[in-house]
């Protein structure tokens, strides 16, 4: 199995793992020849997918996530990569009634919830044709499934260490809204290990994906 994995971030990291080749691309980097990979997972990043003209690394990835989820290839996106996906099924990407940010619970359903991270301010509306999985109390759409393509708005990926880069480098946006960076810091600590095991669960979901 062939994993492309992409973000807006810099870095994007690697995963080992037997008998699976794991790229990464990140924010300016060209991307590779699609068809080598079986598999697009695409994290956040501090852009907006409206802003092709900043970021032309957004037209570009945006067409590749339009070919995935055509030939009906595994997609996985969070964040910025859920409003990629909904983008490419024509489905409008706004700004929220407020931004999202900190340790959040979203339901599945009335009596089905689980923590998650949240650190967004932009949201997007259903495609046609889309299934909504989750929602939340300040943005109604959380997560959907389009054929084998799945967008998140949430992180579970986050770790610590990533965190606090992030209270570091979008630190005007917790002032804007009044947010303690401590706080949002310790609650995640406190949850970390939760997150963690709901992350494995959602890919082990995913990776068992049988693509006809």
């Amino acid at each position: 199995m062939d994993i492309l994995l992409a973000c807006g971030a810099k870095d994007p990291g690697s995963t080992p793992g037997r008998g699976i080749r794991f790229d990464g691309v990140s924010e300016g980097e060209d991307l590779p020849n699609m068809d080598e990979f079986d598999v697009l997972i695409v994290l956040g990043g501090p852009m907006n997918v409206y802003e092709e003209d900043r970021y032309p690394y957004l037209i570009r990835l945006n067409d590749a996530i339009f070919k995935f989820v055509y030939e009906n290839k595994p997609y996985l996106g969070f964040c910025l990569g859920a409003q990629l996906l909904a983008k490419a099924l024509d489905a409008p990407v706004r700004k929220n009634r407020q931004r999202e940010i900190g340790n959040f619970e979203v339901n599945l359903t009335e009596d089905v919830a689980f923590p998650v991270f949240q650190w967004h301010g932009d949201t997007f509306n259903i495609a046609k044709g889309a299934i909504k999985l989750a929602e939340s109390k300040l943005c109604s759409n959380q997560a959907f499934r389009f054929k084998n393509s799945y967008g998140v708005q949430f992180h579970l990926e986050v770790t610590p260490k990533m965190l606090e880069e992030w209270i570091e480098n979008y630190r005007c946006e917790l002032n804007d809204e009044g947010i303690d960076p401590s706080s949002i810091l310790s609650e995640f600590v406190e949850r970390v290990e939760v997150y963690k095991e709901l992350l494995w669960q959602l890919l082990s979901n995913f990776f068992s994906i049988r693509v006809e």
